[in-house]
């Protein structure tokens, strides 16, 4: 609970702007809005007065109706596809924790790591750990760095190797960016299989094991969503052929509700 009273001017502005955002054609009288809002029509002019004056509304000559303008797309551009896919994935992974029973983590890179934004630990009874949004996980050595150091574009890839070999993830990782056939090898075999896996390879994390694939948009590669298990509860095989299938499937649907989120935003726009 907050400990500040709302603030009832901000909060009928947003309101201004959400019902003008909502019209079909884009634009709507005052008159219009306050019907869509229930606010009262001189509480809305002024609104929108203030609005006009801020450059986020501007006023037709013709017809006397309001109409956004292009600074409310500027109100969205610290808004990133992190952000976003992180907005939509909570859902989809409760609904593959259903189906996988061990937890889940969704991850972006953060330079020298992958940063746990979303995870199902805290929900899964099979769960070894609780508070893991904001833990980093090694690059090199985990599903989820794996997969998207061999997914990602080359310059970003070469970007990282060169963060890691600087020691910027530790020895163990520094060691490992500085061979460059192991690299090579790392990038050509998750590639050919189409997700990342470790199977206790992290030495600080020896007994837990993961497989993890990429989440890709439009050929961009967002983020990483693993399955982690216990080394001893089931081989990599197992793990394979059990989860890779169902993490597929949770980022497929992610990657929809993005676009599906995308399409939305667009139509705004364009009426």
């Amino acid at each position: 609970m907050t400990t500040y009273t709302n603030v009832r001017g901000l909060a009928r502005g947003l309101q201004v702007l959400r019902a003008l955002n909502a019209m079909e054609n884009g634009r709507a009288t005052s008159q219009q809005i306050a019907d869509i809002t229930g606010l009262h029509r001189t509480t809305v002019r002024r609104l929108l007065e203030t609005l006009m004056e801020e450059g986020f509304v501007r006023r037709s000559n013709s017809d006397d109706s309001f109409r956004l303008t292009l600074a409310v797309r500027a109100l969205s551009e610290g808004f990133t596809d992190t952000e976003r896919i992180a907005t939509v994935a909570p859902p989809i992974m409760g609904q593959l924790l259903q189906r996988v029973a061990w937890p889940s983590d969704l991850t972006t890179p953060d330079g020298d790591a992958m940063i746990i934004r979303e995870t199902t630990h805290r929900f899964s009874q099979l769960s070894f750990h609780r508070a893991m949004v904001g833990r980093r996980l090694p690059i090199l050595l985990t599903a989820a760095g794996r997969v998207y150091f061999a997914m990602c574009p080359d310059e970003e890839r070469e970007d990282i190797l060169d963060l890691l070999r600087s020691g910027a993830g530790g020895e163990e990782q520094q060691a490992l960016a500085k061979n460059d056939a192991l690299v090579r090898s790392l990038v050509k075999r998750v590639r050919d299989d189409g997700f990342g896996s470790n199977h206790g390879d992290w030495a600080a994390q020896a007994k837990i094991s993961a497989v993890a694939v990429a989440i890709v948009s439009h050929e961009r590669v967002l983020a990483s969503l693993n399955v982690v298990f216990l080394s001893r509860a089931l081989s990599l095989a197992d793990a394979t052929r059990r989860y890779v299938p169902e993490l597929q499937k949770a980022a497929a649907e992610m990657v929809a509700a993005l676009d599906a989120v995308e399409h939305q935003s667009r139509g705004g726009d364009a009426a």
